[in-house]
């Protein structure tokens, strides 16, 4: 009957009970993956510091020469360049005033040496290295802004301690801390290392008296409060002495200290530093120092007896030191590298966590050890020292005599005992202010040793210490610790590129998870756990790693937060609760026969398991069906369920050869598997049947319980299925007794006797022996059989037969047979060749005798003789040995004896001990040589039986053997050098070892008698003193001196670099190998890593070349060498007592990695070149296809056929290769083949023609009529080659010149990218760039001069004088003044004005006003032009009016032009309300011009001027070298040679400045740039001109000359006046000139090019073509060339200033998330709204709308007039440029395709190329605007009303209305007659208070004129 459910639980409550489980305590392991790289960020420079912000999750890092700000995912926000500035080291910062230097700057990378955060200031503290150690406070939000100018501008009390921070050098170092005074402001500790005179970082053989560390102090608590700007960082106390921690000058070298770093702990600040001064002096004494000072903070702030408050605490009345020692006698690590303090769980309480200083410290060959000290004990050691010193004399303690505060080497005793309080015990009293320092160190044992430990970081994690180490290797360890801070696990992780990790590592603040690090090149964010490798609760508990648990409801790995139910109850299962915490099931019963009628099945489950009442459980039995689980009990941890069971049909089948079938069970909570388990369903009858042989016994012994039926022969599973006697016990299984049975002969007959258990007698059995014979077994008693008349067979020498017995008639019921039944059987005559093997086979059992010559049965050898031959000797090895014996001998032969024992061995009277477990019967036999007192030759003799003896025929020779030298005598300690050995008689015995210092063994390679050959092992130790190496013979140590002799191991070798570190993949790059001590390097290997091996050369004792193997695809590859065999892993050995072999595929140093690359690619124009056989010379032109391989010119070579082709010219892009000799060949085509490496391509073909005379001869010969055919062809193919040549000739030179052109492009480029970063420079500096404000851009914009006279009327240009001379002020316009009526005018005048304008504000009245002028024929574009800016003038203070008038004109032109072609709608201004949107677009497009696209744009204009500005330009003509405009280029190659003058302006208030002019400038010119350069940071209006002042040069002493243009040196040419140049008065390099306001202007000569071309030159005619005739009949100085030759440098001239360009248009066609463009959205979305009402559904017509409303419209008429935004001189010159720029806006705004051609304009030609990538970028943009959320009518008003805002009062509107008022009194009539005609007009009487208008004002007006 089955069990119950009440049943299972009961008995699963009682295994419950009965069940324990004990959990040991893992060994420390080492797993990979345990830790991830999150986030990377790559920095160009080196690292210096970093710092994270817990609130922002921003990350600060600061490398050389730039800072950087960092998101969460060190994505970049900003990036600010920090250096190269122009520094020296011995100059003071250039920000103290009146410090001139008089040392010379050069560029100085800056070190950022400090990087704090104040986020209660807000300010970023950044110290670089230049200037002195100079601080600057950066605003956090954005560290490209300043967040506090120090020192103030104009600031005069500025001292340099004030300045000077930090350490002024690369390699010194800088710690500090930021914190809060007792008083709220905020202060700076900073501690730097000395770098003054006499330290190794000040500047060699210079004794001046240094400038930098007049009074600096090491250390410096320093005033940080933003708000104080005055008292910024002093020192913030008075006297400031007691504030600084200084060493005295005289005892500096004494004291080098190098800080480590600095923090924080309760209310004292810790200061880990080394003293450098004593390295190297002894290395078992610690160096490394921990400082404490208490720190004034609000939360500890000095008590004052005073009523005013806390006093200010001393730094050095509180300052202590006291040593740190790592590791004890012997083994102490005494430099700190890195320190972390932590609070850790360590003691006994669980929940407890207590203070520790964690500390990395080294010592000599990158060893390096983890110590820990507690804070505790640091405290108490503070106490103690200043007890002692107070009260008692003491060793311990003393005053720092090196400080300049310090009184004396020993503490002051006080009469009697002084009680000191306990803040005078932690931080000193009144009366000993001075610092101390404690002797006695503070002693720590390492945690944990491993070498190039450099970094520490701690944290506490579930009651556990996890600590984080980073290597000089590139390798991030963690450590998992217990609570005795021993090491519990390890992981290890590889970091990019092998870089050093930095000294300061950082847990995210906000995520415990995720650790901050820095290598030399990286900002890493490292994930420190990555659970999910562990795939069972077991593997993730027991991994040892504390951030992980399992998360039992989800069956995951993971850390605690990502558990959804962590925070329930038993959910998450962590380290410290161990593995038997993990779920775990028990399942009753755990078998179930196939016969068995049971339903359900009851599961236990233990281990953490929350409670799972309430929840849905199943339980999956793994085939897709689920059964519902009903929970029992309730209360505790186990908890117990009971499963129905499936029906067994729906179970897999039993496999065959089995007997039962295993079933996985899991428990699914809410269908989540939780835990797993198995049943096993059981077959008895099938266990029966597998074991056929022990059916009973297999039956009987499962583990389940079955039961066997000896009727039936079967196995049963129940008593129930058989009605006979069952057996229970395999003991009581019929069976048969173990027997033994004596080998017999093969063909013998004989019986065998059987003994049987529990089987009855009687019952028919047969005997089995595995043949196809069956014998009867015949009962002889109740328990014996025999087994009669059986005859076995073998042809072996023997052969073992099985005895089974079975039943008879059942061939497959045997009766068990617990032990098999052997039987063997021998054949005497197989395998016996002598009489001693025939006899010697005794001992094995078998009979045999040797008779007639042969071995047969005994029984058959009649009479038996044993008596064998006498021993016979073939052969003995080895034939010689030393005389101290030991020799192994081997006899071979034949009769050697029957056995060992018969047997004995000699050599002459020398025995020989034979050895019995290498005695082969009769054959051979080995024996040990005896000791032979002297060198002798004798016979080896075997005796048997010691009567029969046998000889050899080759004697054995005991030697003396000796050794005379070997080579080489020294190698490295890494081993792997082969030495040869010389001697004599080395390779004699049977054993030969070469040992090294006795221990080590030298490998033998080759050996023969006179030489030896083996590899040294590694040394085994690191000592340089000669070591023994010894020839050993048979094992025999070395005591002999002539075998012995030395060898020293020497520095291993040391690879430094390899270049090149790229390959192509056809391999055979050489790789050149940089290094030292190569020439103990024998053979060196290269291992590129899964590619493959090559051989290396060894050429020098720093050189190695290797050859790159083949790969087959790009990819980064490790490098290895193997340098004598042995894997070169840097020159330190490795050391660590953790698990071996952990990391044997990372070695500590030696990587490299080579780049594999797709092949080089070479092309020629033509793939078949012709060249005919005969002719000197062949030259190619190849060009290089783009690559990264950069190539050098010896690593490739061409062939031509068999023949060499010189290289005689290359560059980047191509070279020449030239054969100088005759080609000839038996072949008619030549294979060109270009050859790199391994890498052989074919790329063109030559082809060799026949000679021209066999040609002639054969035509002649053949034909004479055809004679002058052949003439014609011989002078045509004559003319072809000639062309060819020439055609040669060309592309050589078109090459040369285009590679020419690049050059050009990239020096013009580099230095116009100077020449801008210094013009940059200047904007920051200056008043930045010179934008016009809003009321002159808006003037300029709606009454440009194109659009007629009217503003020639307006603008009134004044100018005032000064001593400067006539200063040109910025212009002003009526609308900008205010207006004021005349005294003759009445006061209606102003009403009717009013009147009129409220009429404007009228709507109808407004647009019919606009309709009915438009109507009129002479009412001109300009006059429409000029209203619509009027109208935008007098309704600017309206903007959301204005704009709605704007759009219901725009629905009517949209209407007129819908009906037309509609593309053509705002394709010009030829309407009012089309000038009404330029206007607007204006108006809301300013702030988005002046604050994104300004800076770039005049960036573009600076670098127009600046590139034109580099050559020559005629000042007449205009025409210049570089430009964009064809019609303005100089076509003639007039050099021009760059001259630096030094030029003083009088009365400017400036030095003089070093300006770079031409030789081929005119004075006016010069004049240009000299006022360009004074004048840079002033707008142009306040700019003098050329002409208003003189220049004047001092030629020589006192001597000086003014320079003009024109003066009586001028020189005539063709008639002409030349302009003077600078040339012409031969200015020299770097001569004086003086500018100076002249006093009264001259009209001698005007600007120059307004002069007469007719009557003066400067460097070219006003047009070559006319006057070409006039030149040909003279003899011209230049060289006339084809003009158009010069066109390419207008390509030079746009390829300089791509960049400028291109960030130019990125910025017009860009859409910043800061500054969204409401008004281009708002109009957009209008134009859209418009053709979708009238069912235009082109995209291209909305493409054209767009493009002329915006592009069109706005931008191209600020890229040709920036005079309109920037107070600047627009010169012809850059106008023509600036048209070119406009056109190709325009071509990238088009929606048709360019097509060009070569007749097209060049000016179109030059942007072609870049033109479709444009058009991609404007169809961009136009999307974007398309998918900004829409704007609705209120958002667009509010921000036209805070348009209208912002410049309200900035026009004169009653002037504009005045203007306005001038069109209705011309139109009047039409106007009333439109306003008449119009319904709604009508109706509101418009046109009446029209009229009353034009009554009030006219009766006015007309007064006014009839007075005038």
């Amino acid at each position: 009957m089955p069990p119950s459910s009440v049943e299972i639980c009961v008995l699963l409550l009682g295994v419950l009970v009965l069940e324990t489980r004990h959990w040991s305590a893992r060994s420390p392991t080492c797993l990979a993956g345990a830790l991830q790289i999150q986030h990377s960020f790559a920095c160009p420079n080196r690292t210096n510091n970093f710092v994270v912000d817990e609130v922002s999750r921003k990350v600060y890092l600061a490398t050389v020469n730039s800072i950087y700000q960092l998101n969460g995912t060190l994505g970049v926000e900003v990036e600010k360049r920090t250096g190269p500035v122009e520094d020296n080291l011995l100059c003071h910062a250039p920000q103290l005033p009146q410090a001139p230097c008089e040392h010379p700057m050069s560029l100085t990378d800056n070190y950022n040496k400090l990087l704090k955060l104040d986020r209660d200031q807000g300010v970023l503290v950044v110290c670089g290295s230049v200037y002195q150690g100079f601080c600057e406070l950066r605003k956090m939000e954005n560290l490209s802004e300043i967040a506090v100018e120090f020192p103030p501008q104009g600031e005069k009390t500025v001292f340099p301690s004030m300045l000077n921070i930090a350490a002024n050098h690369p390699n010194a170092s800088t710690v500090g801390l930021i914190f809060k005074s007792h008083g709220g402001s905020t202060r700076l500790l900073v501690g730097a290392t000395y770098t003054g005179a006499g330290s190794p970082f000040f500047p060699k053989n210079h004794s001046k008296e240094d400038l930098r560390f007049e009074n600096t102090p090491e250390i410096a608590i320093r005033s940080l409060n933003v708000k104080d700007l005055p008292r910024l960082f002093t020192y913030d106390i008075n006297p400031s002495e007691d504030n600084v921690f200084k060493i005295k000058q005289e005892v500096k070298t004494k004291n080098k200290l190098n800080f480590v770093d600095a923090f924080m702990q309760k209310t004292y600040s810790y200061i880990a530093i080394n003293n450098d001064a004593k390295m190297g002096h002894k290395e078992s004494q610690p160096n490394s120092i921990l400082a404490r000072i208490c720190l004034d903070t609000e939360e500890n702030p000095r008590k004052s007896s005073s009523s005013s408050g806390p006093e200010i605490r001393k730094l050095t009345e509180s300052y202590i030191q006291m040593p740190l020692q790592c590791g004890s006698n012997g083994n102490i690590y005494n430099r700190l590298l890195s320190v972390y303090p932590a609070e850790v769980h360590a003691g006994p309480d669980a929940d407890a966590t207590e203070p520790y200083l964690f500390g990395v410290f080294g010592k000599a060959d990158r060893k390096s050890a983890l110590c820990a000290f507690r804070f505790g004990d640091i405290e108490e050691e503070v106490r103690q020292g200043r007890r002692n010193c107070s009260n008692s004399p003491s060793s311990d303690v003393q005053v720092l005599d090196s400080v300049i505060q310090g009184s004396g080497a020993a503490c002051i005793l006080q009469k009697g005992n002084l009680v000191l309080q306990p803040e005078q015990l932690d931080c000193g009293a009144a009366h000993l202010q001075h610092p101390l320092a404690l002797r006695r160190p503070l002693r720590a044992m390492p945690l944990f040793e491993y070498p190039g430990l450099n970094s520490v970081a701690v944290d506490a994690v579930h009651n556990h210490t996890v600590v984080f180490l980073g290597t000089s290797n590139g390798r991030l360890r963690k450590l998992t610790l217990w609570r005795n801070l021993t090491v519990a696990g390890q992981w290890t992780l590889k970091l990019p590129a092998g870089e050093p990790v930095h000294h300061i590592m950082t847990i995210d603040p906000n995520d415990k998870n995720f650790l901050y690090l820095m290598t030399s090149h990286h900002m890493l964010k490292v994930k420190v756990s990555d659970c999910s490798q562990y795939k069972s609760c077991s593997d993730c508990v027991g991994a040892v790693d504390v951030y992980c648990g399992w998360c039992t409801l989800e069956n995951r790995c993971t850390i605690q937060k990502d558990c959804a139910q962590g925070p329930l109850a038993r959910c998450w299962i962590s380290m410290g609760e161990g593995p038997q915490q993990c779920p775990s099931m028990t399942l009753m019963p755990p078998e179930i026969s196939l016969s068995a009628d049971i339903k359900d099945m009851g599961i236990l489950i233990n281990g953490r398991v929350p409670d799972l009442i309430g929840s849905r459980v199943e339980c999956d039995y793994g085939l897709g069906v689920s059964t519902a689980a009903t929970v029992h009990l309730d209360s505790g941890p186990p908890q117990i369920q009971t499963c129905s069971l499936l029906p067994w049909e729906s179970y897999p089948p039993i496999p065959p050869g089995r007997d039962h079938l295993t079933v996985p069970v899991a428990i699914k909570v809410n269908g989540t598997s939780v835990v797993s388990g198995s049943f096993i369903i059981y077959d008895c009858e099938r266990t029966g049947a597998i074991y056929p042989k022990t059916s009973c016994v297999s039956c009987l012994s499962t583990r389940w319980r079955c039961y066997w039926d000896q009727q039936s022969h079967s196995c049963v599973s129940s008593k129930a299925e058989s009605a006979h006697n069952l057996l229970e016990n395999a003991a009581s299984c019929p069976s048969l007794a173990a027997m033994e049975f004596p080998p017999s002969p093969s063909g013998m007959t004989q019986d065998f006797t059987l003994s049987l258990n529990h089987i009855e007698e009687g019952e028919e059995l047969e005997c089995d022996f595995g043949t196809e014979q069956r014998y009867g077994a015949w009962w002889l008693n109740s328990s014996t059989v025999q087994c009669t008349g059986v005859t076995l067979y073998t042809t072996q020498w023997s052969q073992v037969y099985q005895l089974v017995l079975r039943r008879r008639g059942y061939p497959v019921k045997y009766i068990d047979s617990p032990e098999q039944l052997e039987v063997e059987v021998y054949n005497c005559g197989v395998g016996s060749s002598d009489c001693s093997q025939c006899w010697g086979r005794e001992d094995q059992g078998h009979l045999c005798g040797w008779c007639d010559n042969g071995c047969r049965p005994r029984d058959d050898c009649q009479p038996i003789r044993d008596q064998c031959p006498a021993p016979e000797i073939h052969k003995i090895y080895p034939q010689s040995g030393p005389v101290e014996g030991g020799t192994l001998l081997t006899v071979q032969g034949k009769n050697l004896g029957r056995r060992a024992e018969a047997a004995t061995v000699s050599i002459g009277d020398v025995p020989c001990s034979l050895l019995p477990e290498r005695y082969t019967v009769s054959e051979e036999l080995v024996c040990v040589t005896g000791r032979s007192g002297y060198e002798m030759m004798d016979a080896v003799q075997v005796t048997v039986d010691q009567a029969l003896m046998g000889t050899s025929k080759e004697p054995y020779t005991y030697l003396v053997p000796k050794l005379s030298s070997m080579k080489p005598e020294k190698g490295s300690r890494a081993g792997g050098t082969r030495v040869t050995i010389q001697g004599e008689h080395l390779d004699i015995g049977s054993e030969v070892r070469v040992m090294v210092n006795g221990t080590e063994e030298c490998n033998i390679i080759m050996q023969t008698d006179d030489t030896i050959e083996c590899t040294m092992p590694a040394a085994a130790h690191t000592q340089t003193e000669p070591v023994s190496v010894c020839v050993e013979f048979e094992n025999i140590p070395c005591q002999s001196a002539e075998l012995s002799t030395t060898y020293t191991y020497e520095k291993n070798p040391t690879v430094s670099f390899i270049k090149p570190k790229k390959s192509y993949l056809s391999g055979g790059r050489t790789i050149t190998v940089t290094g030292q001590a190569f020439d103990l390097v024998q053979s060196v290997t290269m291992d590129v890593r899964d590619i493959g091996q090559t051989a290396c050369t060894v050429h020098s004792p720093s050189m190695i070349t290797c050859s790159s193997p083949a790969a087959s695809q790009s990819q980064l590859a490790p490098l290895l060498f193997f340098l004598n065999g042995v894997l070169y892993t840097g020159d330190s050995p490795a050391f660590y007592d953790g698990e071996p072999g952990e990391e044997e595929d990372e070695p500590h140093g030696g990587h490299f990695v080579l780049e594999y690359m797709e092949d080089p690619q070479f092309f020629t124009a033509n793939h078949y070149i012709k060249h005919h056989s005969g002719e000197d010379g062949l030259t190619l032109i190849i060009t290089k296809g783009p690559s990264d391989l950069e190539l050098a010119p010896d690593e490739y070579s061409v062939m031509i056929g068999s023949y060499p082709c010189n290289i005689s010219f290359h560059n980047d892009q191509l070279f020449h290769c030239t054969i100088t000799g005759v080609l000839s060949s038996s072949e008619s085509v030549l294979p060109v083949t270009v050859q790199a490496g391994n890498f052989h391509r074919v790329i063109a073909r030559v082809q060799l023609g026949g000679s021209d005379m066999a040609i002639t001869v054969t035509v002649v010969v053949s034909c004479v009529l055809l004679l002058v055919c052949t003439v014609a062809l011989v002078v045509y193919c004559t003319k072809s080659r000639r062309a060819e040549r020439y055609w040669q000739k060309t592309l050589l030179q078109m090459e040369e010149m285009e590679s020419q052109i690049r050059e050009e492009i990239r020096k013009g480029f580099a230095e116009l990218q100077t020449d801008m970063t210094d013009l940059t420079k200047e904007l920051n500096r200056s008043q930045g760039i010179p934008f016009l404000e809003y009321k002159q851009f808006v003037t300029r914009t709606f009454f440009p001069k194109m659009c007629g006279d009217y503003e020639k009327t307006l603008v009134q240009p004044t100018y005032e004088n000064d001593g400067m001379g006539p200063r040109a002020l910025p212009e002003t316009h009526p609308l900008l003044q205010d207006w004021q009526s005349s005294s003759t005018t009445r006061p209606n005048m102003e009403e009717g004005i009013t009147m009129f304008s409220t009429l404007l504000n009228n709507k109808h009245f407004l647009v019919t006003f606009v309709h009915a002028l438009e109507q009129q024929k002479d009412f001109a574009v300009r006059d429409r032009c000029s209203l619509a800016s009027l109208l935008t003038i007098a309704l600017h203070g309206k903007l959301e009016y204005y704009t709605s008038i704007m759009k219901d004109l725009l629905v009517d032109l949209i209407d007129a032009s819908a009906s037309k072609n509609p593309k053509l709608m705002l394709r010009r201004t030829e309407s009012v309300v089309e000038k009404m949107l330029t206007n607007w677009m204006s108006i809301c497009m300013y702030s988005y011009l002046k604050e994104t696209v300004g800076e770039p744009f005049f960036l573009l204009l600076c670098a127009i001027k600046q590139q034109i500005n580099k050559g020559s330009i005629d000042a007449i003509t205009g025409k210049a070298r570089y430009t964009l405009n064809e019609e303005w280029l100089l076509r003639e190659n007039i050099e021009a040679k760059p001259l630096n003058i030094n030029v003083s302006f009088q009365g400017c208030g400036m030095d003089s400045l070093p300006i770079r002019v031409v030789n081929t400038d005119t004075i006016g010119q010069v004049k240009e740039k000299i006022l360009d350069a004074f004048y840079k940071n002033l707008p142009f209006s306040q700019w003098p001109r050329a002409e208003d002042v003189d220049l004047e040069w001092f030629a020589s002493g006192c001597n000086s000359r003014i320079l003009q243009d024109i003066d009586n040196t001028t020189l005539m040419e063709d008639g002409r006046k030349k302009l003077n140049t600078v040339v012409h008065y031969q200015i020299p390099e770097a001569a004086s000139l003086a500018m100076s306001m002249k006093d009264k202007r001259d009209n001698t000569l005007g600007r120059a090019k307004d002069l007469d071309t007719e009557k003066y030159v400067h460097l070219v005619l006003p047009n070559d073509e006319l006057t070409e005739h006039k030149r040909h009949h003279r003899q011209s100085h230049r060289k006339k060339v084809l003009p158009e030759i010069y066109l390419t440098r207008l390509l030079s001239t746009k390829g300089t200033l791509q960049k400028f360009l291109d960030d130019l248009f990125q910025a017009i066609l860009s859409i910043p998330p800061d500054r969204p463009p409401f008004a281009v959205k708002y109009f957009f979305d209008f134009l859209e709204e418009q053709a979708a009402k009238r069912g235009i559904s082109d995209p291209d017509t909305l493409h054209i709308w767009k493009t002329n409303s915006l592009p069109l419209r706005f931008w191209v008429n600020i890229l040709k007039n920036p005079q309109f935004v920037f107070d600047i001189d627009k010169s012809d010159h850059m106008d023509a440029c600036l048209s070119v720029i406009a056109q190709a806006f325009i071509d990238a705004c088009s929606v048709s395709d360019l097509q060009l051609g070569k007749d097209s304009p060049t000016n179109k030609l030059l942007y072609a190329k870049e033109i479709p990538e444009y058009k991609k970028r404007v169809q961009c943009y136009y999307q974007q605007i398309q998918d900004m959320a829409p704007l609705s009518e209120q958002e667009m008003n509010a921000h036209l009303a805070e348009e209208s805002r912002k410049y309200r009062n900035e026009f004169n509107t009653n002037l504009a209305l005045t203007e306005i008022y001038k069109y209705a009194k011309k139109y009047r009539s039409q106007v009333v007659c439109a306003l008449e005609s119009n319904p709604t007009a009508k109706r509101t009487l418009l046109h009446h208070k029209f009229e009353q208008v034009i009554a009030l004002v006219e009766d006015n007006i007309y007064e006014c004129s009839s007075e005038a």
